[in-house]
């Protein structure tokens, strides 16, 4: 099995600790490891020369410096010339592993910003979906129960156990829902047959091309064009020209909402995952109780309840009579908010840039 991570996002809703050139997958929110490091550390189980890092020019040198110590091949860093969604990055992908001779193997979709707090049966999943996908040339996704009516995640509806492999149970797959408003968001919560879409995919490198060529067939070429140059003197401005005109657009609209869904398994699994979307989110998954704070700072508080709290190494925050507050602290920024408002972050990127303000994103 290949493994690719996507590593090339921005996580603007996390701002201001996610950045334009540092964005989220290069921080650190949740151990002493960057996002990145966290996500190689989850999938040691297989060779380095198994692993490849989907990202773009500009972070590419800190991806490096982050992946040195997990001896990544040179030759396995995919440089996107530019961003076009999940959609090309991943058939990108594809097309360089058929190229390496890995056109019959399977391949792994992970994203460098998850986190995943379930190392053994996150690698017990992958290892099933790899054997499905191998045996039976099957689009599988490992995917997650929903712990709350979340809006901002997309949802799967599954259907009967199909069989039971390694005493996991695999489930045929009936529908994609993304980003449902909340009165639908509770009833799937309640239904127990919606699960949260991870993206966490696995098939083999042919099969997911031939998809391509079937559902994005305009991107296919394009793909194809790209794989003929790889290994020539022209295989830098060939991806340079070709790549930002294929479709921008998701793997899940593009080809996942597009196939005939008996082709597709479903395998739930509790891997305690988390996108990491929100800073409530990333509150969300490391307390136990709703009154905890969360302190990644030099802090001293009272009277301080549900706060999230983000710091630097040589600056005291002190706190009175607080509650369900972020607050992140960086050399050239401070942001304060209700912490059930940290979705609209982003509106606050947004205005950054429409003001001029471009320095701090």
């Amino acid at each position: 099995m290949k493994i690719v991570v996507l590593a090339g996002g921005t996580g603007t809703r996390l701002w201001p600790l996610s950045r334009q050139k540092k964005p989220k997958q290069l921080q650190r929110f949740v151990t002493d490891a960057t996002l990145l490091q966290d996500t190689l550390r989850r999938i040691d189980f297989v060779s380095p020369r198994d692993i490849y890092i989907a990202t773009n020019e500009e972070f590419l040198r800190e991806v490096k410096k982050q992946a040195s110590p997990f001896k990544i091949s040179k030759k396995n860093f995919i440089i996107e010339p530019s961003l076009r969604d999940t959609a090309p990055c991943i058939g990108l992908a594809a097309t360089i592993l058929k190229k390496h001779g890995f056109g019959n193997e399977v391949m792994a979709i992970i994203y460098a910003d998850h986190m995943i707090q379930r190392k053994k049966e996150f690698q017990k999943l992958l290892t099933i979906a790899a054997e499905l996908a191998a045996r039976e040339d099957t689009l599988n996704i490992i995917e997650v129960k929903a712990k709350f009516p979340n809006v901002h995640l997309g949802y799967v509806k599954i259907g009967k156990i199909l069989k039971t492999l390694h005493g996991v149970d695999i489930h045929e797959f009936e529908k994609f829902t993304e980003k449902p408003d909340l009165e639908t968001a509770k009833k799937f919560l309640t239904s127990y047959r919606y699960l949260w879409n991870t993206g966490l995919y696995v098939w083999r490198v042919d099969t997911i091309l031939k998809k391509f060529k079937k559902h994005l067939p305009e991107t296919a070429k394009r793909l194809e064009t790209i794989g003929k140059s790889i290994g020539t003197t022209k295989e830098k401005s060939v991806l340079q020209k070709q790549y930002p005109q294929c479709e921008k657009i998701s793997i899940d609209y593009g080809i996942m909402e597009k196939v005939d869904p008996k082709e597709v398994r479903i395998i739930p699994g509790d891997l305690e995952w988390s996108d990491i979307g929100t800073f409530e989110a990333i509150y969300d998954e490391l307390t136990v109780h709703a009154s905890d704070n969360l302190i990644r700072a030099d802090h001293i508080g009272i009277d301080t309840q549900s706060s999230l709290i983000y710091g630097q190494k040589k600056k005291l925050i002190a706190t009175i009579g607080l509650k369900n507050l972020v607050i992140i602290d960086t050399p050239d920024t401070l942001l304060i908010c209700q912490k059930g408002r940290s979705q609209d972050v982003k509106k606050i990127v947004e205005e950054l840039s429409k003001t001029g303000k471009t320095k701090v994103l």
